[in-house]
């Protein structure tokens, strides 16, 4: 069959399984459009407010889906509103494939009208990216790029398709029909043996066997590799076979549950007592998906100082490379865990004998303070009336620390965040690509105003396309986090961090076509809450504006250069 380079994208893409696309047309990809026009029955094109949201929505998607997520921008500036956002995807290791046009084929290299070296410029933050010259070699470049997308430790990939090779016939033979030969063979031989996993071996196994059976104070460090592997339920067994606390890192949320009797929560600069001083009094830290990043290790020289390493990971460039270990073992950590625990004897002591427990019960006096309206109260509300089955999304600030501080998490996938990156405008076109990948399940944003100023255009995506989002808005008239360090560290010099200033969110919500409400009390949040669920069960975004102090803390907190058990523990500002 010979079709037009954009109809064996389209073709191509649904051969793939994929059933959505969020992206924002332009001059470069509008034969690629006027195909997706012509086949909106078989793939779903959602258009977004801005392209950075489109890669985020994809981001989004894939996280709570499983699958590929897949966005879609013009040349020039519509690609480069593209990077923030596979950017944040790498970081995460989120398996997405970014599509860009670029100008024709003649004109490449010339600073033609909106062109850029897109391959270029995302080379750093890409598994691998492809420039597509001819659109003989289009489907086969997508079949590539889904496959590298997924393989191994995913993460995003990229094909930028210069305008005049989406008008261009070629010959398209579906996959299963296809015989390669020649070069095409030569180039699919090296791409499978550039994908092959590093494979452990038995002696692995046994090799992290013996470690364990010599520990008395294990400690599991669960990492976002868990959820990625589909591995929580393994992890899970694992933990109870050998008695051991599990500590979560952020993007690991999910992977116990919350309320656990082996969960101690979140590990580093803001994670709980209990997980902080496991990791300090342990003789054991078994890694588990996991890259020991500075928010977790904190100062290296003093991180686990009595404790050998265990380090399981898919990614052998990430042994040894922030801690040194004394074992690991690399490659797909559902079946690592399932090859140890058919070899490993359960073991007779229970979680340290009590001190796990003990060290639980410590929390930070502002956990319990009394306030008109309190971020634990509000996390913790809406987690009663939305169920456990909810996907909570976040963007980046203090409300992203104290969902994951308070939100009773029970299962994977249900926490969307920007972990590596910290991309505040993350959120909601990560609610979008979440509703949208599984629309049956309420979603949650907790956003601050800082973030939400960056992607409130999105509410008229969620208004669009019927995909009603729920939006916790904590308005403390700042920006939090920053805020926060400039109390702390900056001597309560508030440069540029104060955003008492419009717009008025209710009636830009409203504006959008979502419901909006306001409160500044615990009583008027119920009240707001049960508005809002009500409105978002009929089909409509809503947005609830939850006034609280501009000087509530994250706590606890780990100075930058202090170990991880040097926490502070109670709200520190001066006057107050």
């Amino acid at each position: 069959m010979q079709y037009t380079g954009a109809r064996i994208l389209i073709e191509s893409l649904i051969e793939e399984g994929v059933d959505t696309i969020f992206g924002y047309p332009g001059g470069s990809v509008l034969f690629i459009y006027d195909e997706l026009f012509k086949h909106k029955d078989r793939i779903r094109h959602v258009l977004t407010s801005h392209e950075q949201h489109a890669a985020h929505a994809a981001d989004g998607y894939a996280r709570v889906t499983g699958k590929v997520g897949v966005c879609l921008a013009t040349s020039g500036p519509g690609a480069t509103n593209l990077v923030t956002g596979i950017a944040n995807a790498y970081m995460d290791s989120i398996p997405m494939v970014a599509i860009t046009g670029n100008v024709p084929t003649t004109l490449l290299g010339k600073d033609s009208f909106q062109e850029v070296d897109i391959a270029g410029i995302t080379m750093p933050i890409v598994k691998h990216n492809w420039i597509v010259k001819d659109a003989k070699d289009l489907a086969e470049t997508i079949r590539e790029a889904f496959l590298v997308a997924k393989s191994g430790r995913p993460g995003p990939v990229l094909i930028d398709i210069p305008k005049d090779v989406t008008n261009t016939l070629a010959d398209w033979v579906p996959k299963k029909e296809r015989v390669l030969e020649g070069d095409a063979k030569e180039r699919a031989s090296r791409l499978a043996q550039s994908l092959e996993m590093q494979s452990y071996n038995q002696d692995d196994i046994a090799k992290a066997i013996e470690v364990i059976k010599a520990s008395e104070r294990p400690l599991i460090y669960a990492g976002g590799g868990v959820i990625l592997s589909g591995a929580s339920d393994t992890l899970v067994a694992f933990a109870e076979r050998i008695e051991a606390p599990v500590a979560t890192s952020l993007m690991a949320q999910g992977c116990i549950p919350a309320n656990h009797r082996l969960s101690t929560g979140m590990i580093g600069m803001h994670g709980s007592r209990a997980s902080n001083l496991a990791a300090q009094k342990a003789d054991l830290i078994i890694a588990i998906g996991a890259r020991f990043s500075d928010r977790v290790v904190s100062r290296q020289d003093k991180f686990a100082p009595g404790a050998k390493i265990l380090h399981l990971d898919i990614d052998a460039a990430e042994i040894n490379k922030n801690i040194a270990t004394v074992a690991s073992v690399v490659g797909d950590l559902k079946g690592i865990l399932a090859d140890i625990l058919a070899s490993l004897p359960a073991s007779k002591s229970a979680a340290w004998n009590g001190d796990i427990a003990e060290w639980k019960k410590i929390q930070p006096e502002a956990h319990s303070a009394k306030k008109p309206l309190h971020p634990k109260f509000i996390i913790e509300e809406v987690a009663k009336n939305v169920g456990e089955d909810a996907l909570v999304v976040t963007d980046v600030g203090q409300h992203q620390m104290w969902a994951a501080q308070f939100y009773p998490f029970v299962k994977p996938r249900t926490f969307v965040t920007s972990g590596g990156l910290g991309t505040m405008g993350y959120g909601l076109g990560a609610a979008v690509g979440s509703k949208i990948g599984c629309h049956d399940r309420p979603v949650v944003l907790f956003t601050g105003d800082g973030s939400f100023r960056m992607n409130c255009g999105e509410m008229g995506t969620i208004t669009n396309y019927g995909a009603p989002v729920l939006i916790i808005l904590f308005n403390n008239r700042v920006l939090g986090m920053v805020r926060q360090w400039q109390t702390l560290f900056y001597d309560e010099r508030y440069a540029e961090t104060n955003l008492d200033r419009p717009p008025e969110f209710v009636k830009l919500a409203e504006a959008y076509g979502c419901a909006g409400f306001h409160a500044t009390n615990e009583a008027e949040f119920k009240t707001a809450l049960a508005a809002a669920l009500e409105r978002v069960k009929a089909g409509q975004g809503a947005l609830v504006e939850a006034i609280i102090d501009s000087n509530e803390q994250v706590l606890p907190m780990v100075a930058g250069g202090k170990a991880i058990d040097d926490q502070i523990m109670n709200v520190e500002i001066a006057g107050v």
